[in-house]
């Protein structure tokens, strides 16, 4: 189980700072979210998700991290891209721009949930 937390835990990077980037750079670009912007948020956060349920299944078998900060900077994580579900504007283009931001930030607090899991 400790195992697949660390592989989910780089596919949670890579996919949170991709998806933020393709969604910064299609705001910039037309405003729109396209098909495959679209499915990298989803992904992204679905991922996020399931990294956050390993965690929590890695805590019921009293498996801790070795710094208590892991647990913030993973559920900041998902707070993060839960956020623009609840506050972003109707505007699309301003959309988007949380939707990437959100999800920008979220990727540099799994950085940070990374660097203090080990």
């Amino acid at each position: 189980m400790l195992t697949a937390h660390r592989v989910v835990a780089f596919l949670v990077i890579g996919l949170c700072a991709a998806s933020a980037i393709a969604a910064l750079a299609a705001s910039r670009r037309s405003g729109r979210a396209g098909r495959i912007v679209t499915q990298l948020l989803a992904l992204a956060q679905t991922v996020l998700v399931a990294q956050v349920g390993l965690g929590l299944l890695l805590l019921a078998d009293h498996r801790r991290a070795a710094e208590r900060l892991h647990y913030v900077y993973g559920s900041l994580a998902l707070l993060a891209t839960l956020a623009p579900w609840f506050y972003a504007p109707a505007d699309a283009r301003r959309r988007l721009l949380w939707f990437g931001g959100a999800t920008l930030v979220a990727a540099a607090l799994a950085v940070r949930a990374y660097m203090t899991a080990t």
